[in-house]
């Protein structure tokens, strides 16, 4: 598959320059018409009897082992969920962790891992967003560490199998930025979660978590999905590996959805991403204070000039899509296999108009 038949896929590009994957990444034509024709179909035939139900049940195990391959990691040890943020809950609630224990988080870490984490009572210890700082924060009492593995702010990528392998104690880690957008070995780290409505393309809400030992955590948030058999006074046997923390039930349509955004991406996507996130870069340091280090993701965050929101706003009128990440004075780039030096070229005009 060329570059321009992989890009003919998605028809915003027709019009924008659409650069924030970061938050939800562009829509293929062939998942809108899944999702569009599955609403059809159970429109009109209705949404029930046991082949629809069976039809439904293979097709979770189809995305769980698409999902899996993204991540590098055995089918049987992920989740089906909505978000990265459910993914972090459940492992959070699910260890049993308490005031006694603490977490080291870094200070550059999104609300949907801070709010699991502050959620669970543990004390949390807060790191800058390096390596060097999460480790020199874990102590004795250190139970988890729970970061990003590229950081939503800067678009730093830490090394995280470092800090694992240092620190000697389980992680828990964010892959928003990074599942789809870098390749990822998650089997190296203990948690792993995956917003598949970033840069996987799928609709939203769509997600997976990796769990390498399911038996070290507790199912808290107990789905129907999660049981092979329950007694009436709830008592159930939860199902072999991380199926049994299955967010619950998905709509069949948003994971027809997803399907056809896994076969949309072409084998050399984390090549091209991270070429294009390098030309971005070089493109806006020349007006701009960039942020994210050189070769470092596919996000390229600036200090603008002037006002983060104000720039924003004449972007999007010049039709191109990035995003202000609130209260830090950046502006985010979300670049991706698909981004085109046109993209590009369409950005940092608006940049320098501005």
């Amino acid at each position: 598959m060329t570059f321009e038949e992989a890009r003919a896929q998605f028809p915003v590009f027709e019009r924008l320059a659409y650069l924030n994957a970061g938050t939800n990444g562009p829509l293929t034509r062939a998942s809108a018409e899944a999702m569009i024709e599955q609403t059809r179909e159970d429109l009109e035939g209705g949404r029930s009897g046991s082949a629809w139900i069976e039809r439904i049940l293979e097709l979770r195990e189809e995305i769980r082992a698409g999902l899996a391959a993204v991540i590098g990691v055995a089918p049987l040890q992920v989740a089906l969920t909505e978000s990265t943020s459910r993914g972090c809950s459940t492992v959070l609630s699910g260890l049993g962790l308490g005031p006694e224990d603490e977490v080291v988080m870094t200070d550059q870490e999104h609300f949907g891992l801070t709010a699991a984490v502050h959620a669970t009572g543990v004390r949390v210890i807060l790191a800058e967003g390096t390596e060097d700082a999460i480790l020199a924060a874990v102590t004795p009492r250190t139970r988890l560490i729970a970061t990003s593995h590229v950081l939503w702010t800067t678009g730093r990528r830490l090394d995280l199998l470092r800090v694992r392998e240092d620190a000697g104690v389980p992680v828990l880690v964010d892959g928003a930025q990074s599942a789809g957008a870098i390749a990822v070995s998650a089997g190296e780290f203990d948690f792993y979660t995956v917003s598949a409505q970033k840069w996987l393309c799928g609709p939203e809400p769509s997600g997976a978590l990796y769990v390498r030992d399911p038996e070290r955590v507790r199912v808290t948030t107990p789905s129907y999905l999660s049981q092979t058999s329950y007694e009436p006074t709830g008592a159930f046997v939860a199902k072999d590996g991380a199926p049994r923390f299955d967010a619950g039930w998905l709509s069949t349509p948003m994971l027809l959805g997803l399907r056809a955004a896994l076969e949309a991406h072409p084998e050399w996507r984390y090549t091209r991403a991270a070429e294009q996130a390098a030309r971005c870069r070089e493109l806006l340091a020349e007006h701009v204070d960039v942020v994210t280090p050189p070769g470092h993701s596919t996000l390229v965050s600036f200090h603008p000039a002037g006002d983060p929101a104000e720039l924003v706003a004449a972007l999007e009128e010049r039709g191109v899509i990035v995003r202000e990440l609130p209260g830090r004075n950046l502006v985010r780039v979300s670049c991706g296999w698909w981004t085109s030096d046109d993209d590009l070229r369409r950005l940092v005009a608006g940049v320098t108009a501005a």
